[in-house]
């Protein structure tokens, strides 16, 4: 994966406006250490967070989430071209999975905060 790659992502996640503060957690892959990648994190006011070195338990979310896109949406479609792969997965991010995930907060009762 390559740094550009992942510095559009967090750009499309940044152009939600978000109004508290926002702490991206990654791995400690090249492309999130490098100089252009935190570089990019500072200037927009985002907190970089990183795993410790050699620990795998904190990717269980990440982990569960994408077997759970490709289970429900990936591995049912053939895709053209990358572009459409793109649309597709943003609007089950969007309108699915997103949507799941408020229920279960919502019927959880659970209230969860921004850092101020």
């Amino acid at each position: 994966m390559e740094k550009q790659l992942v510095i559009q992502a967090v750009m499309a996640l940044w152009q939600k406006h978000h109004t508290g503060s926002v702490i991206l957690h990654s791995d400690r892959g090249s492309q999130f250490t490098s100089y252009e990648y935190q570089s990019f994190l500072k200037a927009h006011g985002i907190v970089s967070s990183m795993s410790a070195l050699g620990s795998c338990y904190d990717n269980a979310a990440a982990e569960s989430f994408f077997g759970l896109l490709k289970r429900e949406r990936v591995n049912r479609r053939k895709y053209v071209t990358r572009a459409e792969a793109r649309a597709d997965v943003f609007d089950y991010i969007e309108r699915f999975y997103n949507q799941r995930k408020q229920r279960l907060l919502n019927s959880d009762n659970i209230q969860l905060t921004t850092l101020n």
